[in-house]
């Protein structure tokens, strides 16, 4: 919509007393002239330590402004309409940074958000723990942002891992689900467009280990440490073997070879492993072991016997079956 925000503004302000306009163009950042609207918004407080006058009477000089331009606002009716029509194509919300963007451009974004201050018809919900600042033009917009929300997390939760937005759609009713995520502290989007829960490394990774993660889980298969640095931008290779030796999301499988355990990979040396196979299937033969073992560790056939020969960890029995002593 090509229309003049600057122009509108300041024909709201024309019949403000002196004070009143510069207060409400200051509290909106409107002062700047001629570069209308380059000036951030000021707080009551710091207008009122300029002028020599306390908070609440800032507030009392914006408010009878705001008494005097409300009345005028009818003469933009197709403005605050197309306003109107935005919020209804997204659902009867958007969060304040995109819908600003959205309607005041790069230049105008403070203008917008004065207009839409003035008219009543428009509701602000600031910014808090849990979601972004946004605008609505339901009342009642909050606590049904704060259900679909919490119904979602709840599901993700559930589910264990991100989702696309077709997926997240297709177990929720809601429409202009978009609307409702953009606003969510909860629930994020990440760089590949799939949403989940803020703390999981995948949304919101958290230094080298959790980068580290994200590629195992991309590539689906044991790295060498040296490759996995090679893939984290910046990542130093010692810095990336110590962070995969203190972390248990990863298992040593190979000579500097690591693994996820959530893939089944079991910690410990290539003995532990023996052992918790004898443990958890009873005696087992040679082949057996070698069989299950290089399932879980990348290491020489030989490297396994050794440890099997020890017979102060392992006993072969008449049949050929070996079972475990103690480690």
């Amino acid at each position: 919509m090509a229309t003049n925000y600057q122009k509108i503004c300041q024909g709201l302000l024309k019949e403000l007393s002196q004070k009143q306009k510069e207060i409400v163009s200051r509290r909106f950042g409107l002062a700047a002239v001629p570069n209308f609207g380059a000036d951030a918004k000021e707080t009551l407080e710091a207008i009122g330590r300029d002028l020599g006058i306390t908070r609440e009477r800032v507030r009392q000089i914006e408010e009878d402004g705001f008494l005097k331009i409300k009345p005028k606002i009818a003469k933009y009716k197709n403005v605050f309409q197309y306003f109107n029509q935005y919020l209804k194509r997204c659902g009867g919300l958007k969060k304040e940074e995109i819908l600003l963007e959205d309607l005041g451009g790069k230049k105008h974004q403070l203008q917008t958000y004065f207009l839409l201050a003035i008219n009543d018809n428009f509701e602000r919900f600031g910014e808090n723990e849990d979601f972004y600042s946004f605008w609505t033009i339901d009342k009642n917009a909050s606590g049904s942002a704060e259900n679909i929300i919490n119904t979602l997390f709840n599901k993700l939760k559930k589910i264990g891992k991100p989702l696309s937005l077709k997926e997240i759609s297709s177990f929720s009713n809601v429409k202009f689900l978009t609307s409702y995520l953009e606003i969510s502290k909860k629930i994020l989007k990440n760089s590949d467009g799939l949403y989940g829960l803020k703390d999981w490394p995948e949304i919101k990774p958290r230094g080298v280990k959790d980068k580290a993660y994200l590629v195992f889980k991309k590539l689906g298969k044991p790295l060498h440490f040296n490759e996995i640095a090679k893939l984290i931008d910046g990542a130093l290779i010692q810095t990336v073997h110590n962070e995969l030796i203190k972390d248990p999301r990863f298992i040593l499988v190979g000579r500097g070879v690591y693994a996820l355990k959530e893939w089944g990979y079991e910690p410990g040396q290539v003995k532990d492993v023996i052992a918790k196979i004898l443990k958890e299937n009873g005696p087992l033969t040679q082949s057996e072991i070698l069989e299950r073992v290089l399932k879980q560790r990348l290491v020489k056939e030989n490297t396994i016997l050794l440890n099997l020969s020890n017979k102060k960890n392992f006993l072969k029995g008449s049949q050929g079956k070996y079972k475990v002593l103690a480690i």
